[in-house]
């Protein structure tokens, strides 16, 4: 299908292709990369939202726990002062002691509340200092992320506009393309996202750096038809690379000539 066609000129046209197609490739990437980061700030911002969230909750619930401890020792207290004046009409010994015993255990139970309630207080002092440090942190976030953002959304559409460009160029190039050799180089790219027509290195195909036999490598030097990597599929083409020299300087001039499978 392919033996009459100029092979070298057909695959230097795919080759012009896949240059662009690699750099839309790696626009995409990068794309995708500073998605990610937007991303990561948005969800950053987001936990330490959850988490300031979570700690007002928390320092609600305590306040509420230190409402109702300040509500059982002033009742304690109370009971205490209506003790105390008892103890002045009491006039037998069994009554006095059980007046004291009641008394005892009154002061008990206030010095168990009391403590309670020290304690919550402490956890709150603390709870309100975490809290503190979040909001602080993030308030700091998203002034910082304002220009964090607009810089990344800013890369995104210069890689839009630089992406555009690049497609422009490869439809240019497109209509030149021999197209039963296009369609088979779209279907290797969409499967590989990677180069798919590759140089023969070494006598190694240099995509996957396989080692070939020498009849490989002389059906690809020939060019009389598309061959492709047994192992790997990319197609492969023959590039002789020339050093010519003019005075200290050398210049390199390839060829292009065939291709492998």
């Amino acid at each position: 299908m392919l033996k009459d066609k100029d092979l070298p000129r057909i695959l230097d046209t795919i080759l012009a292709i896949q240059d662009l197609d690699m750099q839309m490739i790696q626009l995409m990437r990068l794309k995708v990369g500073r998605k990610k980061e937007l991303d990561a700030l948005r969800s950053l911002q987001d936990n330490l939202r959850r988490q300031t969230s979570l700690k007002a909750t928390s320092i609600a619930e305590i306040k509420g726990e230190i409402r109702c401890l300040e509500g059982e020792v002033a009742d304690i207290l109370e009971r205490s002062k209506k003790l105390d004046a008892r103890q002045g009409s009491i006039k037998k010994v069994e009554e006095f002691n059980a007046l004291t015993q009641e008394m005892t255990q009154t002061e008990r139970e206030k010095g168990i509340k009391e403590q309670k309630l020290s304690d919550c207080l402490d956890r709150l002092a603390a709870e309100e200092d975490v809290l503190a440090s979040l909001s602080e942190q993030l308030q700091g976030l998203i002034v910082d992320s304002v220009e964090a953002e607009k810089a990344i959304k800013e890369a995104v559409r210069q890689i839009n506009q630089e992406g555009l460009q690049l497609q422009k160029q490869r439809a240019a190039f497109v209509t030149h393309a021999d197209v039963e050799v296009l369609a088979i180089y779209e279907r290797l790219l969409r499967n590989k996202r990677d180069r798919v027509v590759v140089p023969i290195e070494n006598r190694c195909c240099s995509g996957c750096h396989i080692m070939l036999t020498a009849q490989d490598e002389n059906l690809v030097r020939k060019g009389e038809r598309l061959i492709f990597c047994e192992h790997c599929s990319r197609i492969h083409y023959w590039q002789e690379v020339q050093e010519v020299e003019s005075g200290a300087k050398k210049t390199r001039r390839r060829r292009t000539t065939t291709v492998k499978s």
